[in-house]
This record gives structure tokens, sequence and C-alpha cells, in this order.
């Protein structure tokens, strides 16, 4: 399966175009440039390699040119075909983290150290709480439109970023679902399905709370958009917003002690996590 994802399906799209302030790009290309050199020191062809690993020769082309991200299994059997004693299988940790977007990257480095957070989502599935399934059906919907590779590799980082919930210790995780997000069927009901049920096998841990917020409910302190609160560590708090082509990390004091004092509102207003776990219950009835 791996290999089929690798081959002609991904041959024949548009390239990956990283941005240029993210050095990912670079990192990858000083990976495929490896891979040339000991295949052309071992004296064979793309095409020669490409069948040896189980991969297209277009496929080994575009690795070696920095225009597509190796996969871990590709890296193992390059190794060993090739006769590279580890070295590009070594490379595997650098390929791991390059395939993420930079800004991905510093906001998971940024999660991996928060004793608390909390966020507000009232347009989509807040991003930690999300099922690879429903993210993928986000960023299909994106436009303009993403490449299969890059959804590939925006869900990934995605759910790479759902290991804080694994964490030991654990930092105390708040959330709260506008109710219209939980009502979209977004991927299609089976997905929505499958969304509503991670919600509330999330909702067990003893350090997850997730609270709906009705479209009923008059007083509503969180109508300026999504928002979340992360407390870190060495005492202090910052604040992360995303709308549209933005994605801002707040650290201005003053500003964030405003999200801190909305958030406890909207926290207050929506339903309690108990209340919330039955109205999801019932919502998941009806899906």
């Amino acid at each position: 399966m791996a290999d089929e994802d690798n081959r002609d399906n991904t041959a024949d799209g548009p390239d990956w175009e990283f941005d240029v302030e993210d050095d990912s790009g670079a990192v990858i290309a000083a990976v495929g440039r490896q891979i040339r050199l000991w295949r052309e020191a071992a004296g064979l062809r793309a095409a020669e390699l490409g069948r040896a690993i189980g991969y297209g020769e277009n496929q080994v082309y575009k690795v070696e040119a920095g225009k597509r991200i190796p996969k871990p299994e590709f890296l193992d059997k390059a190794d060993e075909v090739l006769g590279a004693g580890g070295k590009l299988a070594a490379m595997k940790k650098d390929v791991a983290e390059a395939r993420y977007p930079k800004k991905v990257r510093d906001l998971a480095k940024l999660e991996a150290g928060v004793v608390e957070m909390g966020a507000y989502a009232g347009d989509v599935v807040e991003g930690l709480l999300q099922t690879e399934e429903y993210a993928c059906a986000l960023y299909k919907e994106r436009r303009p439109a993403y490449t299969e590779d890059q959804v590939d590799r925006l869900v990934a980082a995605r759910m790479a970023r759902q290991s804080i919930f694994e964490r030991c210790p654990a930092p105390l995780l708040t959330f709260v679902q506008e109710e219209a997000t939980l009502r979209r069927p977004t991927g299609g009901k089976k997905v929505l399905r499958r969304q509503l049920e991670h919600l509330l096998e999330l909702g067990t841990l003893r350090h997850v709370e997730i609270q709906v917020m009705p479209t009923d409910t008059e007083e509503h302190a969180g109508l300026a958009g999504s928002h979340r609160v992360l407390k870190l560590s060495d005492g202090t708090a910052v604040g992360h917003n995303e709308v549209q082509l933005t994605s801002r990390l707040i650290t201005d004091p003053k500003e964030v002690q405003i999200l801190e004092m909305r958030y406890g509102l909207v926290r207050a207003q929506a339903l309690t996590p108990r209340f919330s776990r039955t109205f999801i219950t019932k919502l998941l009835g009806e899906t």
C-alpha cells in the first residue's frame, strides 16, 4: 500500500512548494542530494533504484530533487539497496520533523510545554480534537485547492500534535465547541459520526474537559472568534488564534489577559462537561 501511495498517483500531481521561510525545504533537498550521490556511487540509474525498492522512476527523481518527501520505508529500502550502512536510514528523524510546515512545528513545540490549555472553536472542531478523516475532509475543502501531497502532509502534522493527550504529567486541556460545529456534516455523516464518537472518547480522559456552547444561548463572550489560551510551565501565558490567512501568536500580557477573561466567560456560559456529553450523545443518535 505504501508503495502504491508513493508511485503513479503522486508522480503526475503538482510538486510540493515549500514556503521560502520554511527550513524544511532545505532539509528535504539535502536528503535528496544524499540519495542521489549514494545511487550514483552504486552505479544505478534512477529507474533501477526504483525497481529495487518498489518505487517509480519519476518518484525517485522527485525525491532526489527535493520535490517529494521520502517516507521512512523509502529511506530504509534505499539504504539497504545502496549499501549506505544506515546513513540514509538515519535521516528519518530529520525528514519526520521537516515533513510538517514550520508554523505547525512551532505550534507543536509550544503545546509541548503547556501545563494548561483552553480552546474555544466556533467554526470547525478544534484541531486537537479532530479525527484523521475529519481533518482530511477539512483540508480538501480549502481553496485554492491543496495537492494530495499537501493534504497528507498537513493531516499528518495535525495528528502528530495530538500526542499532547498522552503526555506525562498530563496537562489540563479544556475545550468549548460551538454547537454548529457538531452538526455540520463535514466529510459526510459517517465522518461526523466518528468525530462525535471521538469527542465522547476524549471526554473520558481525566485531564480533558469538553463543553458545548448551545446555539440558543443568549449570552456569548466568544462571538469575536475562536481563540486559545496556553499556560506554560514557566508561569507565563500566551494566546493563539487563526483566522483565514493569518495565524497569530499573542504574547502581549494585556491581550492575553483579555483572551483569558473571554475564555473564562465562554466556559461559564457553555454547558457543563457532563451535560455536554449528554448533548453530544444525543447529536450522535440523530446523525
